[in-house]
């Protein structure tokens, strides 16, 4: 095996170093900021810098921790884990001091760490302004660590307590120079790894077949990341897909059941009754030359705002058609919000079989607010059976009670936790009460049951636990005698909560880490590789145009486009109307924060210019 290299940083009298160093497969090399002379007068430094030489393990003195890089030859510069005990600028330097040594270490740290190496930071209990800090100091009292180890790339991935008493021969020095030690009393090590990079998505264009022609569409920024990931497919193992998959395996135990898996069309046309236009992704317009990446990111920004738009088509010289703006005809496309029009769309061509349970599933996208559980594509499930009339509701009870049983051997398998899924009537529901995922449904045809599921003991339906709907139509083409009842899952949804993920951009992380706790057909408790992420606070402020109606959900987009979803929140907190004209301001707050990659001040106070 390879030889593992640790770089210990800040070494007061080596004794951790000297502890460390009979690791097997572990090659020390210990550095501390004083020269020999200074250090090998202090305590058992002598010793311990004796033991470690006598090991095998560098030693090297005089060591600036801001310059690591410096003190290597290039084949010797990368270690695979760095450590930095009890970090401290020396006296009485303030916080803001300590924030600056850690910074300035980080950056340095990432010049010479492996690209899967850790960095372990062991502060005094407090220190660090992490909810892992007990008890926990005002965040603009504390060193910021996550803050400040962001500005270099890193996420925490790890914080236990600092054990001084484990570590065998250790003691622990102070201050560089003052003799008095450290309170390692409640300490914690934080270990740091790489993020993966902010991402930058150039201007996509997507082409598909439609209506036997070959189109040509522009993507939304918001989805450029997301259009194409393919989770449900054969060889993939992302945990949505194998909710979906052992979902229907357990419901064909109990039903006739049909995957209807031909290619549904990303594209939609037609009229969505009830369905606010706002909440649409009408398809990005292409000119009829190749636009540069300035003239789509510009396209971009003014789409967002559009509610409603006509297209005409243009065939290029590879019989692609490009789908314009500015010409008034009948059909208007936009990315698919919903799979009930597909399934509508097979029981009218009688392509269906009474009594057999078909099952469509595929991402489907949606223009929301930005909330916990708003997400403006996810995939959706969606079963359709018809059924005699008069038995619909005693079907409905029994499809829930499958869809339950097998919600419930599933999240068995991952937690212990009680988990209470519910049935609840369309009365018994507020309009407040619904998530987006509900709202949106809402909208599209009348529903009579929600599938509501919450993981506690209470059993309560709170706002963002609704994972499905049901509800009949009547459709004289099938038969007279017939019901069709439609029943919609979230499978996103059902996964986070399945799987304890607390935020659903996780699922579409492009870091591997995600993907390697759900081995292929396992489902498992997610444990976050990015613990307590730095959160940053903005307001903006503007005037509405005379004369014009504010559109929420495109500010919404906006936000979510310019910051790569990055701003997890907005809240209005001031309206003002002057008085004298009559004009209104709105004030907005938004909260930008990431789940799974560094995120800087500096990045955030560029997105929010």
């Amino acid at each position: 095996e390879a030889v593992r290299r640790a770089l210990l940083r800040g070494e007061g009298n080596f004794s951790f170093a000297a502890s460390l160093c009979g690791a097997a497969g572990t090659h020390v090399v210990a550095t501390c900021y004083e020269s020999e002379e200074e250090v090998s007068g202090r305590g058992r430094a002598a010793e311990s810098i004796r033991r470690l030489r006598e090991r095998g393990a560098e030693v090297v003195f005089s060591v600036d921790c801001t310059k690591l890089k410096d003190y290597f030859l290039p084949e010797k510069r990368e270690f695979d884990c760095i450590y930095f005990n009890f970090p401290h600028c020396g006296r009485k330097a303030g916080v803001v001091k300590n924030r600056e040594l850690l910074a300035h270490f980080f950056h340095s740290s990432a010049e010479v760490l492996t690209e899967e190496g850790e960095v372990h930071v062991a502060l005094c209990n407090g220190q660090g302004g992490t909810p892992a800090d007990q008890p926990r100091r005002e965040w603009h009292n504390s060193w910021q660590i996550v803050a400040v180890a962001a500005g270099a790339g890193f996420i925490l991935s790890n914080v236990h307590a600092f054990k001084a008493e484990t570590i065998h021969g250790y003691k622990c020095t102070g201050y560089r120079s003052q003799d008095k030690p450290f309170c390692v009393e409640g300490a914690l090590n934080h270990i740091f790894t790489r993020s993966m990079p902010l991402p930058y998505f150039k201007p996509m264009i997507c082409k598909i077949e439609l209506e036997s022609q070959k189109v040509s569409f522009q993507v939304p920024q918001v989805l450029v990341d997301k259009i194409d990931r393919d989770f449900l497919e054969l060889n993939s193992n992302h945990p949505v897909r194998t909710v979906k998959e052992k979902l229907t395996a357990e419901l064909s135990q109990a039903f006739p059941l049909q995957n209807i898996d031909y290619c549904l069309s990303l594209l939609h046309q037609g009229h969505l009754n009830g369905v606010c236009h706002s909440n649409i992704f009408w398809i990005i317009l292409n000119p009829e030359e190749t636009p540069s990446t300035e003239e789509m990111s510009n396209g971009l920004a003014n789409a967002v705002l559009f509610s409603h738009v006509d297209f005409c088509r243009d065939t290029d010289k590879n019989g692609w058609v490009n789908v314009q703006e500015g010409c008034h005809i009948s059909k208007q496309y936009y990315l698919r919000p919903s799979l009930l029009p597909y399934a509508q769309a097979i029981i009218q061509r009688g392509a269906f079989l009474p009594g057999t349970l078909h099952v469509l599933s595929g991402p489907v996208f949606r223009k929301c607010l930005i909330t916990p559980y708003s997400m403006p594509v996810f995939h959706e499930m969606l079963f359709v059976c018809a059924v005699n009339r008069g038995t619909e509701k005693s079907f409905i009870q029994m499809l829930v009670n499958n869809i339950k049983t097998s919600i419930h051997s599933l999240h068995q398998t991952v937690s212990g936790f009680k988990l209470n899924i519910n049935l609840q009537e369309e009365a018994s529901f507020e309009t407040t009460e619904l998530n987006d995922f509900a709202a949106f449904e809402s909208q599209l045809s009348r529903i009579q049951y929600f599938i509501c599921m919450e993981i506690d003991a209470s059993g309560s339906c709170e706002k963002g636990s609704c994972v499905g709907i049901i509800r009949t139509a009547h459709y004289e083409l099938v038969s007279s005698e017939l019901v069709v009842v439609f029943a919609s899952l979230n499978l996103d949804l059902l996964a986070m909560l399945i799987c304890g993920i607390p935020d659903w951009r996780m699922l579409w992380t492009s870091d591997t880490r995600f993907l390697r706790q759900f081995p292929r057909g396992k489902l498992r408790l997610f444990k976050s590789f990015s613990l307590y992420p730095p959160s940053y606070v903005h307001d903006v402020s503007f005037w509405i145009p005379d004369g014009e109606q504010f559109d929420e959900v495109a500010f919404h987009t906006i936000a979510r486009r310019v910051s790569g979803e990055m701003v997890v929140s907005i809240q209005l907190i001031d309206c003002f109307q002057q008085s004298e004209t009559g004009r209104k301001s709105l004030c907005y707050r938004l909260t930008f924060q990431s789940c799974d990659k560094a995120l800087s001040r500096q990045e955030v106070a560029e997105m929010q210019l």
